[in-house]
């Protein structure tokens, strides 16, 4: 048997230090399903991911329940973050580089070439605007 791939199945980390592999990430609708399947942890649950993006995010995003850890694996990114104040932000980050966005902190990411990260969310009320 192998291993499962972080790509292709998240892990939801929840209560009591519990780790559970999800089903199969399908796209953006897999996440309305992933929120009924851990809506009992609340805003202590964490969803682990690993995504590669070959151009820039399509959405802002922000989490207002708990900071989310992102991890670039392989490339470059650059993170703009917006603070509440409207004060912006950017930070490239490189493999084996890792930001983090504060509750309340709207982000969106920009790829020149390729790049791949991880991110660890803590996803209860995620907003999305257009970029």
């Amino acid at each position: 048997m192998s291993a499962p791939r972080l790509a292709e199945r998240f892990v939801h980390l929840g209560l009591g230090a519990t780790a559970e592999p999800q089903p199969p990430f399908t796209g953006l609708e897999w996440y309305e399903g992933y929120g009924a399947r851990t809506a009992s942890d609340g805003s202590e649950g964490r969803l682990v991911s690993m995504h590669t993006f070959t151009e820039g995010w399509p959405s802002w995003e922000m989490h207002p329940k708990g900071h989310e850890v992102v991890i670039c694996t392989a490339g470059e990114m650059l993170l703009t973050q917006e603070y509440p104040d409207g004060r912006r932000e950017q930070t490239t980050l490189r493999t084996g580089e890792y930001a983090i966005n504060d509750p309340g902190v709207w982000h969106i990411a920009d790829v020149a070439e390729s790049a791949t990260a991880v991110f660890i969310t803590a996803g209860e009320g995620t907003q999305h605007r257009p970029r």
